[in-house]
């Protein structure tokens, strides 16, 4: 049996879990969050747990066994918690403004760049190179910050760019002269 599909997930107070015609749905004080499920994987809610079991052992149920469970455990997090990425802009002249809800970026192109808003995401700009991206959905909120990273990558000589702010750019050495 999966090690993780077999952890039960605890439902903190303040979230309500419950299962509708072959999907579950997770309240909280954050929002709320749907998840289809797969017909390979059953859940039971117990005693403020949540237990994912699969119907049988074949491969695509033992996959969709851990992968279910995760899923709840991430959803139950973003209503409660939420969850948030830091995206920092590194080069002279580079910076972000909000426009309404959306992002407005200035990343050495000839031209600012447009991010619209995106539905259950938030955007804040600190001083004029750190974005804070949150939401309460991991997925939703960890691919708009690869959205946004992509318009300008870091490069790999100057580190110029758009990077997580926990993330190490390996730096290599320009050109050398050759006598």
């Amino acid at each position: 049996m999966s090690k993780i599909g077999r952890t039960p997930v605890s439902i903190p107070s303040g979230a309500t879990i419950e299962q509708r015609d072959g999907e579950i749905l997770v309240r909280g004080p954050k929002g709320e969050l749907r998840q289809s499920l797969p017909k390979f994987v059953t859940i039971k809610i117990e005693d403020n747990e949540v237990v994912v079991t699969r119907a049988s052992d074949s491969r695509q149920a033992k996959a969709n066994h851990g992968l279910v469970r995760s899923l709840i455990a991430n959803m139950v997090v973003g209503v409660t918690d939420g969850y948030q990425k830091k995206l920092e802009l590194v080069g002279t002249g580079y910076r972000a403004a909000m426009k309404g809800a959306g992002l407005t970026l200035t990343v050495g192109f000839s031209h600012p760049v447009e991010v619209p808003a995106v539905a259950g995401i938030q955007f804040q700009v600190e001083g004029s190179n750190i974005i804070m991206i949150s939401g309460t959905d991991k997925q939703l909120v960890g691919q708009v910050a690869a959205d946004i990273r992509k318009i300008k990558p870091p490069e790999p000589y100057k580190g110029k760019g758009i990077k997580y702010v926990d993330e190490v750019i390996r730096r290599k050495q320009g050109k050398s002269t050759v006598k």
